[in-house]
């Protein structure tokens, strides 16, 4: 009796040991699956387009201007160089001075970092307030759906430039981060409508239902199910809400709307246009080129990025990744397949 006892005790720890077994590797499979589908062949697709290398070259390059270029150029100060020089007159300020004798690269470039932040700040912000209140509206329905949809409304609704003016004045922001977020307090909106659009379809879908039945969490499905068949659709709208900071806060900086104490390529624009009078003549024109130069390409960058990474979206490109797929485990199949020896 007791060897029975024992014999059933070491059965039943075997099957528990092989159920968790099958538990591992199911888990591996999933965490595979997803890296193969959502990131690993989307972006082979969205490499594939000139748009994505050229875009993601040039934002590297301004990545490396703010975090490198900022040790190993000097930073701008009044009088380090000879007033109002031109640019390559000397090696010292290659792109010129300013009337004070600052120079105007190291004004460039000293103020990336700022931009990169606040880009990075105000996308965030927009992409994640929209991707939880669109997810939580498409997915619940009812009065969570109604509330959330009508707060969306009103935020579309109030004009952003007038928000973001009387919210300066009142905050009055002196570091990127909050600067990005203010810019940005209700681009999202837009965004979150679109999502939720996309969400009430995805909610329909046989997995969704299946989570469901199951009694899956409400959460779990977000994070597990719905979210990640968003998320190409998202980045794409990260890089738009990017672009859209680097516009916005440049424009805000020109009119003297947000405090000088950030460093800033809309500070130059107008340092160049009411100090030195850049667009009147006189020969400081360079002083307005740089700074624009500066915001046209990393604007560019975004926007090629965006292009590119639109590619996913391409029904004919889903269809042909959906064909790569089924093959693929049709060759996984048939390899793990028994063959018959002739005999």
């Amino acid at each position: 009796m007791k060897h029975t006892e024992s014999k059933t005790e070491s059965e039943d720890e075997f099957s528990f040991g092989a159920a968790q077994s099958d538990v591992e590797v199911t888990t591996s499979d999933r965490l595979r699956d997803f890296y193969r589908e959502f990131i690993y062949k989307p972006g082979l697709v969205a490499w594939e387009d000139n748009r994505t290398r050229i875009g993601a070259t040039i934002l590297a390059v301004y990545v490396f201007i703010g975090t490198v270029g900022t040790w190993l150029y000097r930073t701008p100060s009044t009088n380090q160089s000879e007033r109002s020089l031109q640019p390559f007159q000397t090696m010292e300020a290659p792109l010129g001075t300013t009337s004070s004798g600052e120079d105007v690269l190291a004004m460039a470039i000293h103020a990336t970092p700022e931009m990169l932040i606040m880009i990075l700040s105000g996308g965030i912000f927009a992409t994640a307030l929209a991707v939880l209140i669109g997810t939580v509206a498409g997915y619940k329905g009812g009065t969570t759906d109604r509330i959330l949809t009508t707060f969306s409304d009103v935020a579309m609704s109030i004009p952003g430039l007038p928000l973001i003016m009387v919210l300066a004045v009142v905050v009055s922001p002196e570091r990127a981060v909050v600067i990005g977020i203010l810019i940005t307090i209700n681009y999202w909106a837009g965004l979150a409508r679109s999502i939720r659009s996309q969400v009430l379809t995805i909610r329909e879908h046989s997995y969704v239902e299946a989570s469901r039945t199951m009694g899956v969490s409400t959460p779990r499905i977000l994070l597990k199910d719905v979210i990640p068949n968003i998320m190409p659709y998202v980045l794409v709208n990260f890089a738009n809400a990017a672009r859209y900071v680097v516009f916005a806060s440049v424009g805000l900086y020109y009119l003297g709307i947000l405090p000088t104490s950030v460093a800033n390529w809309g500070i130059q624009l107008d340092n160049a246009y009411s100090q030195a009078g850049a667009l009147s003549g006189g020969g400081t024109m360079y002083q307005l080129a740089v700074p624009m130069i500066a915001i046209m390409f990393l604007a560019l960058g975004l926007i090629l990025l965006a292009q590119g990474m639109d590619r996913v979206f391409n029904p004919r490109v889903r269809t042909r990744l959906a064909g790569e797929s089924e093959s693929e485990t049709e060759d996984d199949e048939d390899a793990a397949a028994p063959t018959e020896v002739m005999t």
